[in-house]
């Protein structure tokens, strides 16, 4: 039995962080998992960079609020979702994912938690795993379903690389260079091609 396994910024919204930062005027949170691949790293950058500007969970809901999903992606996720089950598994946050969940349709969503206080200062984060992506492909390899994923970032790579077939979606030419062997695509149709080939053998 197969299961596709999705990243989800980059993919089939845009990236959260850079969206609030724009909103915020605030351009070093625009760093990602595409610039970082130490999760820890970015986001204890981040929570700084909250702590330092006085911001805090509402005000990055606040501009979540506002974000839409890529153009097309709603259409591509329900045309898989039509063929297999799909798990989207993130690095993002539950009190980010829910409006977006909503805009597509509320596919299942694997993700993180932020440590809040009460005035709403976000003060941590809680992985619900190491290794969250991973960990989750090894799970459901460990039960007997055969992955394929598919992702935008360094963080993705481990599913990519671990899943019967992978490959990266909108990727940076610097990981594109880096991983010659996983195969490339940068438009939802090419990708649904990808999958369903992979579905098929």
């Amino acid at each position: 039995m197969k299961i596709v396994c999705l990243d989800l910024e980059g993919v089939l919204v845009p990236e959260m962080w850079i969206a609030f930062a724009e909103a915020a005027g605030i351009p070093e949170l625009r760093r990602t998992t595409r610039d970082e691949p130490d999760y820890d790293k970015l986001m204890k950058f981040r929570i700084a960079i909250l702590k330092e500007h006085g911001l805090g969970l509402s005000e990055i809901q606040a501009a979540i609020a506002t974000v839409e999903p890529m153009e097309g992606a709603r259409e591509f996720l329900d045309a898989l979702r039509a063929e297999t089950q799909v798990l989207i598994l993130s690095d993002t946050f539950t009190q980010f994912a829910k409006p977006l969940m909503q805009k597509l349709g509320w596919p299942t969503l694997f993700c993180n938690e932020l440590v809040v206080a009460p005035d709403g200062e976000i003060t941590g984060y809680r992985l619900r795993c190491a290794e969250t992506k991973l960990s989750t492909v090894k799970a459901l390899q460990s039960v007997g379903f055969e992955t394929i994923a598919a992702g935008d970032s360094f963080n993705d790579l481990g599913m990519i690389r671990a899943g019967r077939d992978g490959f990266l979606f909108r990727t940076t030419d610097a990981i594109r260079r880096a991983n010659p062997d996983v195969r490339a695509y940068d438009a939802y149709d090419d990708l649904l091609a990808a999958f369903r080939e992979a579905l098929r053998d």
